[in-house]
């Protein structure tokens, strides 16, 4: 897959908003199909069929999270890393990551992305969901016990949306190298205890190429691209960069 290039053109045109769909992404990758360009954007107020990796629903009230899917039609190496990273710099110094699409605030899911690609055909559906305005009374009591909100106003939903759409400009154009470096500052599974397919271990952070590494109780290290991980024998990742 190709890189973005330095000088590479602003997200966010044309745009489609809904006030209620089904699910952004789907909406932008109609939009792919019939030939949208780089950069085509679909946000809405409210999601009725919103998901999130392996098919696992997001939950957001309406008007109160920011639900936007962009189509690319350069898709850089590490793209969910790379949009991961993005999203952390908008929700804020105090923002990591768990591997590889889930953005936390304290150990809580402030954001999650979802990346469509069509590898082919050298384009992708980037869709993310960012919970700007949400509060945990928002939100049914399971999921309100593991979400966190930036703590801002329905008001501001736009602001953030303009703001990320720049972030996700800036680092879907740099290397595989900074993107790496970034995700390592912001990791929140180094050095916690995991389950995967292969045993119990340690995570190790990630390899150059975006994979999670972990050390095994063995004393064996597996880096994994794909796969299923507990943390804690609660949260899953079931998922590859």
């Amino acid at each position: 897959m190709s890189g973005l290039s330095a000088g590479a053109p602003a997200l966010g045109t044309p745009r489609l908003h809904l006030r209620r769909t089904d699910s952004t992404n789907d909406r932008a990758r109609q939009l792919a199909l019939a030939g949208a360009p780089h950069g085509t954007l679909v946000t809405a107020g409210e999601q009725t069929a919103g998901r999130g990796r392996q098919g696992r629903a997001w939950c957001a009230p309406p008007g109160r999270a920011l639900l936007a899917s962009v189509v690319l039609r350069e898709v850089p190496a590490l793209l969910t890393l790379a949009s991961a990273v993005a999203v952390a710099d908008v929700a804020g110094a105090g923002a990591s990551i768990k591997w590889p699409n889930d953005v936390l605030l304290d150990g809580r899911k402030v954001a999650g992305i979802l990346a469509e690609t069509r590898a082919r055909e050298d384009w992708a559906v980037l869709g993310i969901g960012i919970n700007v305005a949400v509060r945990a009374e928002d939100l049914p009591a399971p999921i309100a016990a593991s979400a966190a909100g930036l703590g801002l106003q329905v008001a501001d939903v736009e602001r953030v949306l303009g703001e990320l759409l720049e972030a996700l400009r800036r680092r879907l154009a740099q290397g595989s190298a900074a993107i790496i470096a970034a995700y390592r500052e912001r990791d929140a599974l180094r050095g916690h205890e995991l389950r995967t397919s292969y045993g119990g271990g340690v995570a190790a952070g990630v390899d150059d190429a975006g994979r999670l590494l972990v050390d095994l109780v063995g004393g064996d290290r597996v880096a994994l691209q794909a796969g299923e991980v507990h943390l804690g024998g609660l949260d899953e990742i079931r998922t590859s960069p």
